[in-house]
C-alpha cells in the first residue's frame, strides 16, 4: 500500500504518506492557549507521517471565532511547547497552521475586541461562535489600509518565529477555505483598486508578501501553504481559478517551500493542472467539500503521481489510531456529530484506539 510507505524527502523523511488534516476542533482557554487535551490529542495521532494543526491566528485581530487557539504571547508559546513536545515523544512530527480570520471574525468574538478587516469591505455571512456562547450574527469588515496589510505581513512572521520556539517543525500558511490569504485572492472578496487587486499580479502581492516574510523568519524548508483553488465555501466565489493559480504556483514554486498542501475541486482539477508546475512536495486533500477521504481516494491520487502525500481530515477525528487501522483494514469509528466542538475532552480525545472483540471462554 503506497499510504504506508515511507516518504524519502532528503529535508523531512517521514514513516509514511498519511498526512493529518487541520481541522477547527475549538478546545482552547479563553485567551487562545490550548489546553491539556489539545496534547492529548495529537500526541494520539503522532503515528500520522505529519500532523497539521488545526488553524491558529497569528494576531488577535485574525481571531476567526471564540476559543480558536493563537500564537501571538509567550503564554501561547509555552502551552503549544507542551503540545509539540507530547507529539514528538510518541515520534511525531507537526506543523502549526497560520490562519488570519481576515474578514471573518466578530468582536464579541475575539480576546481583543477587535471589528474584523479584509482586503474588501465585503459580509461574510458565516455565523461565528461568540466567548459568551452562541453564535454571532454576521457583519460587514472594514477594508484593510496599507498599513495594516503591512502589520498582518509582520504578524505572521512573528507568530512563525513562536512557532519554532514553541517546538513545531514548521508553519503551515493557510491560503485556503475563506480565510485572509483565500480572499485576497478570490473574485468577490477581492475588490480594491490598489496594487492589491484587480490584475492577476496584484491580488499575489500579499500572499506572495506572507509566505516571503514567513521564509525569512523561519527557512523556506519550514514553511508550507495550503490553497484550495476554486473551492466555494463560505460563498467564495473564483469563476475561473486556473490562470491565478497557475501562476501563483509558479511563483511558490520558485521558493523552495516545504509542501503545497492543495485540495482539489469538482469544478476544477487542481491536481492535474497545477502538479506539472510544482517540483517540490505535494500534499493532496480530495475530501474538501465531499465524502471523508477513503483509503481507496488517496491510493488512486499516488498511483497516478498527483502527489506525494494525502491529507485525512474526518477520518482522524474518532480514530486517533488511524494509520494502524489503515495498515490492518480496520472498520472506522463513527465521529459524535455534537460534540465535535466544545470545551472538554469528551469527543475530542475520549475516542479509543482499537481493540479486538473478546472471544468468550469456553
Amino acid at each position: 500500500m503506497l499510504l504506508l510507505t515511507e516518504y524519502r524527502n532528503p529535508v523531512r523523511p517521514l514513516p509514511n504518506r498519511i498526512v493529518m488534516s487541520p481541522m477547527t476542533r475549538l478546545r482552547s482557554l479563553p485567551d487562545g492557549s490550548p489546553t491539556s487535551d489539545v496534547a492529548d490529542y495529537y500526541a494520539q495521532r503522532a503515528a500520522a507521517g505529519l500532523i497539521v494543526t488545526e488553524g491558529i491566528w497569528p494576531h488577535s485581530t485574525g481571531q476567526s471565532e471564540a476559543w480558536v487557539p493563537g500564537l501571538q504571547t509567550q503564554r501561547h508559546v509555552e502551552a503549544w511547547r507542551r503540545v509539540t513536545e507530547a507529539v514528538q515523544a510518541n515520534g511525531g512530527r507537526i506543523f502549526a497552521q497560520l490562519m488570519h480570520g481576515g474578514r471573518k471574525g466578530h468582536p464579541l468574538a475575539r480576546v481583543d475586541g477587535s471589528w474584523p478587516a479584509g482586503p474588501s469591505a465585503v459580509l461574510d455571512d458565516d455565523h461565528v461562535h461568540l466567548i459568551n456562547g452562541g453564535k454571532g450574527e454576521p457583519i460587514t469588515p472594514a477594508e484593510l489600509d496599507r498599513a495594516g496589510i503591512d502589520a498582518l505581513v509582520e504578524q505572521h512572521a512573528v507568530a512563525a518565529r513562536n512557532a519554532i520556539a514553541a517546538g513545531f517543525d514548521g508553519v503551515e500558511i493557510h491560503g485556503a477555505n475563506s480565510y485572509l490569504v483565500h480572499q485576497f485572492l478570490a473574485d468577490n472578496t477581492n475588490l480594491r483598486t490598489d496594487e492589491f487587486g484587480g490584475s492577476i499580479e496584484n491580488r499575489l502581492r500579499l500572499p506572495l508578501a506572507v509566505v516571503d516574510a514567513v521564509a525569512a523568519e523561519i527557512g523556506a524548508d519550514r514553511t508550507g501553504i495550503r490553497l484550495s483553488p476554486g473551492n466555494p465555501q463560505f460563498n467564495m466565489v473564483e469563476l475561473d481559478p486556473a490562470p491565478l493559480y497557475r501562476t501563483l504556483v509558479t511563483e511558490l514554486d520558485r521558493r523552495g517551500l516545504a509542501y503545497l498542501h492543495l485540495t482539489d475541486n469538482d469544478n476544477y482539477s487542481a491536481l492535474a493542472d497545477l502538479r506539472p508546475r510544482w517540483r517540490g512536495t505535494l500534499i493532496a486533500n480530495v475530501g474538501e467539500n465531499r465524502a471523508p477521504t477513503t483509503v481507496e481516494a488517496a491510493e488512486d491520487v499516488l498511483r497516478a503521481g498527483l502527489a506525494d502525500l494525502v491529507s485525512f481530515g474526518r477520518s482522524f477525528i474518532a480514530n486517533p489510531d488511524l494509520v494502524h487501522r489503515i495498515a490492518n483494514e480496520l472498520p472506522l469509528a463513527a465521529i459524535r456529530e455534537n460534540l465535535l466542538y466544545g470545551r472538554t475532552a469528551d469527543g475530542y480525545s475520549d475516542y479509543p484506539h482499537w481493540q479486538p472483540a473478546e472471544v468468550p471462554a469456553r
